[in-house]
C-alpha cells in the first residue's frame, strides 16, 4: 500500500515498519485514480490491502492497527481511545474515495458492497446500534477496536453526502460530466442486469438506459443515441431544451 506521510524527522507514517498505524486509507484512494504503480499492479495490491487490514462489517476503518499510547509525533490522532475519530474510526467521507477507486478499477462488487456499508438506507436493521438518524450520513461510525462498534457519530458534520453522491453516480452508475459530455463509463455488481438514469445536463435531458446481458463488471460494448451507433463512450452534446435516449450495453 502507500504510504500515509513522513513526520517532521523524516521517519515514515503508516508504514509496515511502524509499531501502530501501519495502514492508513486517505492516500490510497487518490494514488489508485492516479495510476501510480498501475503498470506493476500496485492498485490492485493496494485495494486488495485495504479489504485485508481497513475493510469491516460496519465500514472501512481509517487506520489499522489503532493507536493504543500517546505519540507526540502525530499529536491528537493518537490521543483518541482505539476506534474512534481519527483513531481507527470509520471516517465515511473517505470510504467514498475508495468506492471511487474501486470502480476505477473496475471491480464493481467492491465498490457496491462499501457503499452499501455507510449508506444510511442499508443500516435500518441495525439503527438500536448505529442510533443516528436513518436518513443522514456521520462523520464516523465506531470502528472495530471501539466498545461500541458500528454506533454512529457526528450526524450532519460531514463531507459524506456530496462524496457519496459522486461515488455512486459517478464511479458505480457512470455518469460523468466532462467538457466535451456525459462520458458513460459504468462499474456495477455482476449480479445487475441494468438500470436507468434520467440525468439533466447543459439544458437538455439524458434518458440513459444501461443494459447487463453477461453480467460484467464494466465494460462497454455498444452505445446508441437516438437509435445512432456512437464510438467511444462520450455522448453528443444535445440542444437545449431537448430530450435524448441513450442505450448502453455492457459485456
Amino acid at each position: 500500500w502507500f504510504l500515509r506521510a513522513y513526520d517532521s524527522t523524516g521517519a515514515k507514517m503508516g508504514s509496515k515498519e511502524c509499531e501502530e498505524g501501519k495502514i492508513f486509507i486517505e492516500p490510497q484512494g487518490f494514488a489508485v485514480m492516479s495510476e501510480i504503480g498501475k503498470d506493476e499492479g500496485a492498485d490492485i495490491k493496494t485495494l486488495d490491502s485495504i479489504d485485508k487490514y481497513l475493510n469491516t462489517k460496519y465500514g472501512l476503518v481509517l487506520n489499522n492497527p489503532a493507536y493504543s499510547k500517546y505519540y507526540i509525533q502525530y499529536g491528537e490522532i493518537s490521543t483518541y481511545p482505539g476506534g474512534y475519530k481519527e483513531n481507527a474510526g470509520i471516517f465515511t467521507h473517505n470510504n467514498a474515495w475508495i468506492i471511487c477507486a474501486e470502480a476505477y478499477a473496475g471491480r464493481g462488487d467492491k465498490a457496491f458492497e462499501y457503499y452499501s456499508k455507510i449508506a444510511p438506507a442499508f443500516n435500518e436493521e441495525i439503527s438500536d446500534l448505529h442510533k443516528t438518524e436513518p436518513y443522514v450520513y456521520g462523520q464516523m461510525i465506531a470502528g472495530k477496536d471501539a466498545s461500541r462498534f458500528g454506533e454512529g457519530k457526528n450526524s450532519w458534520l460531514t463531507g459524506t453526502a456530496a462524496w457519496t453522491f459522486v461515488s455512486i453516480s459517478q464511479a458505480i452508475l457512470g455518469i460523468q460530466p466532462t467538457l466535451e459530455g456525459l462520458a458513460i463509463d459504468p462499474c456495477i455488481p455482476a449480479g445487475w442486469a441494468g438500470y436507468t438514469v434520467k440525468r439533466r445536463y447543459r439544458g437538455a435531458v439524458y434518458r440513459i438506459t444501461v443494459e447487463n446481458p453477461h453480467h460484467a463488471e464494466k465494460g462497454i460494448v455498444s452505445l446508441t443515441v437516438n437509435g445512432t451507433p456512437v464510438t467511444g463512450n462520450v455522448l453528443p452534446l444535445a440542444a437545449p431544451g431537448t430530450e435524448v435516449r441513450v442505450r448502453v450495453v455492457m459485456g
